[in-house]
């Protein structure tokens, strides 16, 4: 069972070298060779690309793909296309979500053939979510309230930052997503999943925030209401058709 790790980046030259030899040292200490990463680079600016370049020379399962579109949801759109493994997935570049959950989500979908997705969850109940500041809890809860009244979302997490599931789901939702490029694509993936009735893991992890972040909280928040409505507007045409 091959797996292949999507790393979208965006000037993630304080972060990048560190994430990849952590995921690779892990990898080599659990005894798991079959793998591939994928770093996503979608318009960084600062010494990303240097960096890569030297990652992919030091680690053969490495490759490196540049987009000049900026966003999560089209450096993971490209990193699904250019995936080699039955497992195929994303992970936030700085580790937020416990490595060792990497390892657990590949035993899960060699023992469980029903599980076709892994939907890392920093708010389910047996979940450990550490230093997240007050403003930060009280706009992602605001989140799951405004998917779950208006969209049904049924998970407990939209957006951890570990996702993974198998490849031949993983593109069919890909086809029948929009093309939104930033976070919320990746709420919208999770959301057409469970419409589709995907059987999805809604999985606890360890969960770390880490401060030094790309995302601007109050552009995202905007594009967030601005997708719900899209979406809630399609799904309840869908409905009464």
């Amino acid at each position: 069972m091959m797996l292949t790790i999507i790393f979208p980046v965006l000037n993630e030259r304080l972060r990048l070298e560190s994430g990849i030899t952590r995921t690779v040292d892990y990898l080599q200490n659990i005894g798991f060779d079959d793998y591939e990463i994928i770093i996503v680079d979608n318009g960084s600016e600062d010494e990303t690309p240097q960096i890569a370049a030297k990652l992919c020379d030091r680690y053969p399962s490495v490759h490196y793909e540049r987009i000049n579109i900026r966003g999560v949801g089209a450096a993971f759109r490209r990193g699904v296309e250019l995936s080699s493994g039955e497992i195929v997935g994303y992970m936030d570049i700085d580790l937020s979500t416990n490595i060792r959950h990497l390892g657990e989500a590949i035993e899960i979908f060699g023992s469980q053939p029903e599980i076709a997705y892994i939907n890392g969850s920093r708010f389910a109940a047996a979940s450990d979510t550490k230093g997240r500041k007050w403003y930060r809890r009280i706009t992602s809860q605001g989140l799951l309230i405004l998917l779950k009244l208006f969209l049904g979302m049924k998970s407990t997490d939209a957006i951890c930052g570990f996702t993974f599931l198998r490849r031949e789901t993983a593109l069919s939702l890909v086809e029948g997503c929009s093309d939104d490029n930033g976070w919320f694509y990746m709420i919208e993936f999770l959301l057409r999943a469970e419409k589709r009735g995907v059987n999805i893991l809604d999985y606890p992890v360890e969960w770390q925030e880490d401060y030094n972040t790309t995302v601007r909280i109050f552009k995202t928040i905007c594009n967030y209401l601005k997708q719900i409505t899209r979406l809630f507007i399609e799904f309840n045409i869908k409905k009464h058709i």
